[in-house]
Parts: structure tokens; C-alpha cells; sequence
């Protein structure tokens, strides 16, 4: 996410400062930390100006650039850029209450080996300690998880706007992000989902005036089971439940898969909700979903078959 030598330059810049300041007290050479400055004012850490023939660097006002600050000045005692390199901030991310290796593993999708690797290091430290087989901080070293958590969302804010500068974050993840926008994005990385993209599978809905994408450099496509949730987290209502519906009886979506998704996003009783209502034929008290002589006839409209 930052590289060792723009960490060291976000934790030392102060206003007014310039490259040269910035050398001299980092001691490495101005060509360097005009690339290191280049990646934080890319990333909207800092901004640059000039002055005469010097280039001036200021801190952003972004949350993260203020946790970290503060933090690394109370704790000077602890190398951060060195610390915060690699998977570090990933698995401080997930570490938002006290949770097993293999908890954080399956969250980050990194192997537990990785895992464990990060946290031995913090470990050492004396930044996090272990009860009861899981990991937890130590005193105030919990707002690491903060910096962890506003950093990524203002890098995913940035990302966004590049793109779509009125676009609404719905859902975050370390690495992936649901956005709502106004206009078209045809970007490497975006994936439209939402109602638009139910027709890819024979599924043609009244669209409104907004777009929605999932932002992922991992991912190929859309799948069902990820379309079903996105529906569900841009609008919970009995109209998007019933095209989630409609999308699961005309596609075999593995359960486990649906299951999995819905851990994700956070969703799991959505989801089952779902199951049951089509499992039951409607026999489930939940008042967002149809009556089953209602999605019926909304099936029989699509010519989606019911079991």
C-alpha cells in the first residue's frame, strides 16, 4: 500500500517543509525523495508547491496522514516505515477485535504462514500480544488498526474519484471497494454490477439513473453469488430481494459459494433468508420479502422456473 520511504516521508514532513529539508533529515538523496513525494502527492497524502526554485511539501489534512503522524511522534521509539512495509497493514486491518491467525487469513485471503509471520513481528514489538489464542493489541497500539482502516478508504475515495468524481462508497474492503456512481466507468479494475449486470444472466430489469461497480484488481467477473449480495447492499428492499430470487432459481449458485459471499459482505442472514424463502416456497416471516403468489407471478413474467 505505501512503500518503506513514503511512510518515512509521511511520518516526518512538517508544512513548509522542501525536498532538500526532507533529504537532509532522512539521508537519502533529493532524487529519491522527489519519487517518494511524487507516490504520497499521487495518493493525495501531501501536496506540493513551489517556492523560487525549491519545491515545498505539505501534509493533506486526510485522517490518515494525522493518525500516523501523532502516533509515530508518541511512539518515535519504534521504526513504523520499517514495521508497516509488506502484508503488515493488511493484517492490521482485519485486527479490528481480538481474532485468531487463521481468522485474519481467511479475511485477507493471505496464507496463515504470512499471517503469522506479520504478527511474530508485531509480537516482538510489544505491539500486540495473544490471549486465548487470539491476537489483540497491546495499550493504545489499537489505533494502528485505525491508520490501517483510514488509509485504505482514503486510497479507495482517491481511486474512485479519479474516475468518477461524484461517485458513493457503499462498501469497503482492504482491497476492494462497491461504488455507486452517475456516469459510465470503463476503467481496468471496475466491474459494473448491480442491476445492469443481471443481464448477463437473461435478466432485464428498469435500471435507474445511477451505476454501480466493484472495484477489484483480482477479479475477472462479477459472479452470481457476488451480484446477489451487491443487490442487497445497494438497496435491501422487497424489489431487490425478489430479483436476487429471481437470479437463484434461473442460476445454479452453489450454496457454499453464496454462503461465503455473503461472510464477506457481511450479509449472512440476508442471505439465508433467501435460501429459506425458496427451500420453503415463501414459508419464512420476514416482511421484505414477497408473498410466494406474488414472486410467482414475477417468476412466471422472467419464464424463471421454480422448483
Amino acid at each position: 500500500m505505501l512503500q518503506s520511504i513514503e511512510l518515512e516521508v509521511l511520518a516526518t514532513v512538517e508544512r513548509g517543509d522542501t525536498i532538500s529539508d526532507l533529504a537532509t533529515d532522512l539521508d537519502h538523496s533529493k532524487s529519491y525523495l522527489s519519487r517518494a513525494v511524487a507516490g504520497l502527492a499521487e495518493k493525495g497524502l501531501v501536496y506540493t508547491k513551489r517556492n523560487g526554485r525549491e519545491k515545498q511539501v505539505i501534509p493533506s489534512d486526510a485522517r490518515a496522514v494525522e493518525l500516523y503522524q501523532d502516533f509515530v511522534r508518541q511512539h518515535s521509539h519504534i521504526e513504523f516505515p520499517e514495521l508497516l512495509t509488506g502484508k503488515t497493514l493488511e493484517v492490521l486491518y482485519y485486527l479490528d477485535q481480538p481474532r485468531t491467525v487463521a481468522e485474519i487469513a481467511e479475511q485477507s485471503g493471505n496464507y496463515r504462514n504470512t499471517v503469522n509471520r506479520v504478527l511474530k513481528r508485531l509480537r516482538d514489538r510489544g505491539l500486540v500480544g495473544t490471549d486465548d489464542g487470539c491476537y489483540c493489541f497491546n495499550g493504545d497500539f489499537g489505533r494502528l488498526h485505525d491508520f490501517a482502516r483510514e488509509l485504505a478508504h482514503h486510497l479507495h475515495r482517491q481511486r474512485l474519484e479519479s474516475v468518477a468524481p461524484n461517485g458513493t462508497l457503499l462498501w469497503e474492503d482492504y482491497d476492494e471497494f462497491l461504488a455507486q456512481t452517475e456516469t459510465e466507468i470503463d476503467v481496468e479494475g471496475f466491474h459494473e454490477t448491480g442491476l445492469a449486470h443481471f443481464a448477463a444472466f437473461d435478466l432485464q430489469f428498469l435500471l435507474t439513473g445511477h451505476r454501480y461497480y466493484l472495484y477489484s484488481e483480482d477479479l475477472d467477473a462479477v459472479s452470481p453469488a457476488e451480484l446477489c449480495c451487491h443487490t442487497l447492499l445497494i438497496d435491501d428492499d422487497t424489489r431487490h430481494r425478489s430479483y436476487c430470487l429471481l437470479l437463484l432459481s434461473r442460476i445454479d449458485v452453489g450454496e457454499g459459494d453464496l454462503r461465503d459471499k455473503a461472510t464477506k459482505y457481511g450479509l449472512e442472514d440476508e442471505i439465508d433468508a433467501l435460501l429459506r424463502y425458496l427451500e420453503t416456497h415463501g414459508d419464512v416471516e420476514d416482511d421484505s420479502l414477497p408473498k410466494w403468489s406474488e414472486f410467482q407471478e414475477l417468476a412466471a413474467d422472467y419464464e424463471v422456473p421454480l422448483q
